[in-house]
């Protein structure tokens, strides 16, 4: 079964290495840490709206019961 992300169609081992040794060359290996702390930081805030926003919209559906405006 070949099973592949939408934005990773055709792209190759051979590309994602280079585009790895050219963020490494890039952002320098002490950077790369940093940035993927404050990547997946930023995932966590994403995840946790989400989360929010449902809990609101369930929240929101099951307690209206009365008429608009009381």
């Amino acid at each position: 079964m070949n099973t592949t992300l939408l934005f990773l169609q055709g792209v190759g081992f051979q590309e994602i290495l280079l585009i790895g040794i050219f963020v490494l060359v890039f952002f320098g290996a002490k950077k790369i840490p940093e940035f993927m702390k404050g990547l997946g930081k930023g995932v966590n805030e994403f995840k946790n709206a989400v989360k929010d926003v449902k809990k609101e919209v369930e929240d929101g559906t099951t307690g209206t019961t009365g008429k608009l405006g009381e």
